[in-house]
């Protein structure tokens, strides 16, 4: 089912907003793509994000079909994008729900209508606590797990619950984790203990376990992501044959963007059990990105060569564009788009297309080996180019980004463009 997105849609948006044309009068976000606006053409300010329309619909496809080839659910991390009319796209091609950070996101999913959130974190504050409860009893046909890895986080929930309950109880996940790294219970012992309090304690019910698996990155791990699985593996299967779960699904969650291949394949349900749910919570792959995840991809697909056989895979579809303002010296083009637009915690930018108006019908692809971004300011991006490349001030600089969580953050408005670079709708995000 759609989710409720009539207040977001029919939300005005005006020239407050990067991105939306400086002369143009207020619009509702739905009349966006209405417009007759083209990248090209000069109807949009710079810098200025879009979203390639072919390319999202592909990659939701692609993850569609993975997790279908698989067995398992999806409930990608809502952080990425923080936009509803993505996890609308996302639920609509089988998405178990929506996976949060923290309770602000949890809210936000409420009221667009989510019907299943995982908060992958542990939820601490009497804000936060109160909050999630308040959510709870607001929206009494949403589920919602959140993690828990000590005695303090569960006693601390439980205190928070309202009295009279009326029968709510709020689902939870153990955490296993590793030593030095994020959040988790470090042993194996924990985990079962912290399960086993968890019996006394009628306010919360244990729904399942949950891992990340990208705190082993790194080829110095002494732990495989096989071998953590199967310890989560392991664990879970404890936790069945202990009947500790409560009644219903047991949850078994990990997979970010990094190794979702390697937990499809290690993480297995408890013999015996007859309903488990096996969650991955990739983000990243409906935009993907041109560095970072690319190479991850890559990594992924050698992993498992079958995966070649579905076709081109997934392919960024996030680019935040730019004009040439400066061509002060030989070698090097200032472009109009900086740390306030752009992806640089990873890796720096990649400049992916050329469009000099007047010269070109299209735009020309840019050979990494000869184009790069250097550095950025806030408002500056200095890409490299050969000297006698022939570039204008004036020309457009498509960008490809690394990492795009931290694009997404830059951005109330992105612009959703098809292969003629006409616009066709717009998305907004809420940051958080």
């Amino acid at each position: 089912m759609p989710l409720s997105l009539e207040t977001v849609l029919q939300a005005p948006v005006d020239a407050s907003c990067k991105g939306f044309p400086y002369t143009q009068s207020p619009l509702p976000l739905e009349a966006l793509g209405t417009q007759g606006w083209n990248l090209l053409q000069g109807d949009l300010p710079f810098p200025v994000a879009v979203l390639k329309d072919s390319a999202l619909r592909s990659n939701s496809a692609w993850m569609r079909r993975f997790t279908e080839a698989f067995g398992v659910k999806l409930a990608p991390h809502g952080k990425t994008t923080m936009a509803p009319q993505l996890f609308d796209l996302q639920l609509q091609d089988g998405a178990w729900g929506i996976t949060v950070a923290n309770v602000h996101q949890l809210r936000l999913c409420a009221q667009w209508g989510v019907p299943r959130v995982l908060i992958a974190n542990q939820v601490v504050g009497p804000q936060e606590r109160e909050g999630l409860w308040d959510t709870l009893q607001a929206f009494p046909h949403l589920e919602v797990v959140c993690l828990v890895d000590s005695v303090a986080n569960v006693e601390q929930l439980a205190a928070a619950a309202p009295e009279p309950r009326n029968g709510l109880r709020l689902g939870v996940l153990v955490e296993l984790g590793v030593p030095g790294a994020r959040t988790g219970c470090r042993t194996e012992e924990e985990v079962l203990a912290l399960a086993e309090h968890l019996q006394n304690v009628p306010a919360l019910a244990l729904r399942g376990l949950e891992a990340y698996e990208a705190v082993l990155r790194g080829p110095n791990s002494a732990v495989t992501i096989p071998q953590f699985m199967e310890t989560l593996n392991r664990l879970a299967q404890t936790c069945w044959e202990q009947d500790w779960f409560a009644p219903g699904p047991v949850i078994l969650s990990a997979g970010g963007s990094d190794y979702y291949d390697l937990v499809a394949q290690s993480l297995s349900a408890p013999e015996g059990a007859t309903e488990v749910v096996r969650i991955l919570r990739s983000g990243c792959y409906l935009t993907h990105d041109s560095e970072f995840y690319r190479h991850l991809f890559e990594q992924i697909c050698e992993r498992s060569p079958d995966l070649k056989q579905w076709g081109k895979g997934l392919e960024p579809a996030l680019q935040v564009w730019g004009v040439v303002q400066s061509l002060p010296e030989p070698g090097l083009a200032l472009v109009t788009a900086g740390k306030r637009d752009l992806s640089y915690d990873i890796h720096l930018p990649v400049p992916e297309l050329h469009f000099q108006p007047g010269s070109h019908t299209c735009p020309q692809a840019l050979a990494p080996e000869h184009y790069q971004v250097t550095a950025l300011n806030d408002q500056h991006a200095y890409l490299k180019l050969p000297p006698e490349a022939g570039w204008k001030v004036g020309d457009l600089v498509g960008m490809g980004i690394s990492h795009p969580c931290t694009t997404f953050d830059r951005w109330r408005l992105l612009h959703v463009v098809d292969e003629q670079w006409n616009v066709v709708s717009a998305v907004r995000t809420f940051l958080a």
